[in-house]
Parts: C-alpha cells; sequence; structure tokens
C-alpha cells in the first residue's frame, strides 16, 4: 500500500495561476457540494445518517459502559477497546451533527474557523486510531507469543503509556497540519468538492505556496499512516507463525479467537482508508468519491462495536448485564 496522509494520505494538488492568484478573496466560509446534486434525497439521507450516528453513539458507549462495569473486561485488551470506541465517538461527532444540519440548509456551509477545528479533531482522531491499532496489535502479540510474561509486559502503567502517546502522536501531528493550513492563503471559489473539510482539499484552493505542507503530508505519511500499519502487519505475522506451532486445532482456533476481532477491525480500518485516499482519479465522479468517504469516515466508527461484541464471550456477557 502507497500512504499519503490527508487523515492518512493527500490527493493530487493543483497549482495556481498567476491570474488566480491575482484574484485573492478573504474566505470567510466553505461550500460544501457533498450531496448537494440529490436536493429531493436530502430527507432520506438524513434519516440515514441519523440512524448511524445513533447507532455508532450506542453501541461505543455500551462498550465504553461494559467494560468499566465487568470486573472480567478489567484487562489490557479491553482497556485499549474502551479508549477505540471513545475515539470512534470523538470521529464521528466531529463530521456527523454538521452533515446533519446542513441536509436542512440550501446553501451548505461552514465557517472558516469551524473548517480548521474540524480538520484538527479529524485528523487528531484518524492518527491516533492508526496508532492505537498498532498498540493493541502489540498487545495481542505478547498474549500469544509471550503469554508467561503478559502481566509484566502489559501492565497497568505500560497501557497508559500506549494510550496517552496513541493521543499524544494524533495530536502533535494535528497541531501542525492545522498550524500550517491556517498560514494558508485562500482564494475563490469557497467550494468543496466533499462533506468536510480536509487538508489536500484546503491546498487546492490555496493561493500560496504549499510545499512546506506537502512535504509535512508526506512526512506524515510515514510516520502517522504507514509506520503503524507495517508495525501491526509484522505483529500478525508473529501471531500466525505462533499459531502454526501450536499442535492441536482446537488450541489454534482458540488462541486465534482471541485477536480475531481486532484483526478484523484492522482489515477494515485500512482498508476502508486505502481505497478512500489512495484510489485513482480517473474516472472521478463526486457521488462515487463521497461513497467512498462515507465507508471510511462514518461506517467504519458504527462498525467497530459491531465487529467486536458478537465474536467475544466476555463482551456479550456483560452487555447482556446491562440489558437486565
Amino acid at each position: 500500500m502507497h500512504f499519503h496522509y490527508g487523515f492518512f494520505f493527500s490527493h493530487c494538488f493543483v497549482a495556481m495561476t498567476p491570474l488566480e492568484m491575482n484574484n485573492q478573496t478573504d474566505v470567510t466560509e466553505f461550500i460544501f457540494l457533498g450531496f448537494s446534486n440529490h436536493p429531493k434525497l436530502q430527507g432520506l439521507f438524513f434519516l440515514v445518517f441519523l440512524l448511524i450516528y445513533l447507532t455508532t453513539l450506542l453501541g461505543n458507549m455500551l462498550i465504553i459502559t461494559a467494560t468499566r462495569i465487568s470486573h472480567a473486561l478489567h484487562t489490557p485488551m479491553y482497556y485499549f477497546l474502551s479508549n477505540l470506541s471513545f475515539l470512534d465517538i470523538c470521529y464521528t461527532s466531529t463530521t456527523i451533527p454538521v452533515i446533519l444540519v446542513n441536509f436542512f440548509r440550501e446553501k451548505k456551509t461552514i465557517s472558516y474557523e469551524g473548517c480548521l477545528s474540524q480538520i484538527f479533531f479529524l485528523v487528531t482522531c484518524a492518527g491516533t486510531e492508526g496508532v492505537l491499532l498498532a498498540a493493541m496489535a502489540y498487545d495481542r502479540y505478547v498474549a500469544i507469543c509471550h503469554p508467561l510474561q503478559y502481566p509484566v509486559l502489559m501492565r497497568v502503567k505500560v497501557c497508559i503509556f500506549l494510550v496517552a502517546g496513541s493521543w499524544l502522536c494524533g495530536l502533535v501531528n494535528s497541531v501542525t497540519h492545522t498550524v500550517l493550513a491556517a498560514t494558508l492563503t485562500l482564494c475563490g471559489p469557497n467550494q468543496i468538492s466533499h462533506f468536510l473539510c480536509d487538508i489536500p482539499l484546503l491546498l487546492k484552493l490555496s493561493c500560496s505556496d504549499t510545499s512546506l505542507n506537502e512535504s509535512v503530508l508526506h512526512v506524515a505519511s510515514a510516520t502517522i499512516g504507514l509506520s503503524p500499519c507495517l508495525f501491526t502487519g509484522v505483529s500478525y505475522i508473529l501471531i500466525i507463525s505462533s499459531f502454526l506451532r501450536i499442535p492441536s486445532a482446537q488450541g489454534r482456533s482458540k488462541a486465534f479467537s482471541t485477536c480475531a476481532s481486532h484483526l478484523t477491525v484492522v482489515v477494515v480500518f485500512y482498508g476502508t482508508a486505502n481505497f478512500n485516499y489512495d484510489r485513482t482519479n480517473i474516472g472521478y465522479n463526486l457521488d462515487t468519491d463521497i461513497l467512498v468517504s462515507v465507508l471510511f469516515c462514518v461506517i467504519t466508527p458504527m462498525l467497530n462495536p459491531i465487529i467486536y461484541s458478537p465474536r467475544n464471550k466476555e463482551v456479550k456477557g456483560a452487555l447482556r448485564k446491562l440489558a437486565r
């Protein structure tokens, strides 16, 4: 996979001509073009996105509550899972409320400050999630390959350090991109062919030199995008090799079940991210672009609790207690 970071990756950048640079305007708001070409379906879109948002909130809040009240879930794996659920709530709450409000507006807008704020939180959550998934892969690697050392290697302080480190990576990366984005000189038109603000989209509207922004995007691609993905991949190669050394089929099945949910989440996250940001621009279509972005930005956070709950007996047991 070839990663370029927007949340993780960048799109192709459009050079501005001298004439365009002379027609600079003070941009105070942006107009989203996403979903605007289906005016008769706005009500249906609103209901679909509202249902997705409520499902995401409910599913992830149940996971967080279950891990807090059930002593059986007071383990490193579920500590990471509860943080992932909180991250997904933050992620969707940054985008979907704005989308829902805009469904009732003829002109779907967001202020300049609101756009920068959305970029900050989106990049923070996306970067943090990639690193957190790598930390969860390390947890599964230690549990499978070094079970006797697991209580020491994954003690409370280590878990807190890994989660705090994930958030720190996401925050530092996001602050850097947001500050650089705030220094751009923006030109008209102020239309964004999307339903949210993204760094590459702002760079396309910029009249000023974007070479520094692009360089930072490429560095972030390697450090926050590609590195956690490779680390997760290597972890699972070692885990699978450990599985193959287990003599009985039942033992292999039991060992694999402990990390099947996380592996599924990793595949969904990086699969939709790669499909969304690293696909070719040939045959570009706004509807297609919006659809694949929805898969990554909206559907993935909703799927995580759905993936974990049915596959895990402890989580199902804790959720049954909550329902009583």
